[in-house]
């Protein structure tokens, strides 16, 4: 299942993707979660009315007639690892991490699917990072890898847009990874059952059409179970909570010259059966 959040007037909505409709559930089941984090933790009671209604069907709309907003508004928690792919950590000339690498970037950088990343005012050095995001479901505290699975809700394309002048001004990565805007995720959440691998999906960011990064989450160095039981060891993971899950090579700080986003510019992630991400650029009002 494909759930989205989206507008189709001036109240935000929770619906499901079918072909190029949009089911909308609120509508029809006033009963169920408005938001996408409380459907997600009530997924275990909801499930089996959440199918019944997108198989019905009523009230469906046409997917390019409603504005798909981030499937979740505001995570709780949204962690993001860095240099897990080897011709990432290869172009950023670093070893090898011995252990994971983790940053956070803020919740109010969460972004729509096709909404403006921004260019910030103070420095012109913004970077994009095609992901895979992972959603956390069931989530948990001190989750062994053999259960990292079931404790996944979904997974949807991402970008770890970074300003890089803000992110190595200092050691701590947070605020360059953290201005408004630069985690545009989505177009959907695809749950996990309609996901067989997360571990064999082709990756790939085109900036303005030219392809910038181009690989397959088969290569990333710490897999999607090795991050989960790593970070639930430290935290407890909620319902909702995003996992962004490394970038591959192709980054625009690594081209020579270095090859920054600017105002115009358009960023396309797409990732093999989660959809895409299609932002513009736009500097900061």
């Amino acid at each position: 299942m494909k759930l989205v959040t989206f507008e189709a007037g001036t109240t935000p909505q929770i619906g499901a993707v079918v072909a190029d409709r949009v089911v909308p559930l609120n509508s029809t089941a006033p009963g169920l979660p408005t938001e996408m984090k409380a459907l997600i933790a009530a997924w275990p009671q909801v499930e089996g009315e959440v199918r019944r209604i997108v198989q019905a069907g009523a009230g469906a709309l046409p997917l390019d007639q409603v504005h798909l907003l981030a499937p979740i508004r505001r995570p709780g928690k949204i962690m993001a690892i860095g240099l897990n792919y080897a011709d990432h950590i290869a172009e950023s000339g670093l070893g090898t991490p011995e252990h994971q690498v983790w940053f956070s970037k803020a919740p109010t950088s969460t972004n729509g699917p096709h909404d403006p990343i921004q260019v910030p005012r103070v420095s012109q050095a913004l970077d994009y990072e095609a992901e895979l995001v992972a959603i956390v479901g069931a989530g948990g505290r001190h989750i062994g890898r053999g259960d990292a699975a079931a404790a996944l809700f979904g997974y949807a394309c991402g970008n770890d847009a970074t300003e890089r002048a803000w992110q190595h001004r200092t050691p701590q990565w947070v605020l360059g990874k953290s201005f408004d805007s630069h985690a545009p995720f989505g177009p959907w959440i695809t749950t996990a059952d309609e996901v067989p691998d997360p571990h064999r999906l082709s990756i790939r960011c085109l900036v303005n059409g030219e392809v910038r990064q181009d690989s397959n989450t088969r290569h990333l160095v710490f897999d999607i179970w090795d991050q989960v039981a790593h970070l639930s060891q430290a935290m407890t993971l909620e319902p909702g909570d995003l996992i962004f899950t490394g970038t591959p090579g192709g980054i625009g700080a690594a081209m020579k010259p270095m090859r920054f986003l600017k105002h115009g510019d358009r960023v396309r992630v797409e990732i093999d059966g989660l959809g895409a991400l299609d932002n513009p650029c736009a500097n900061e009002a």
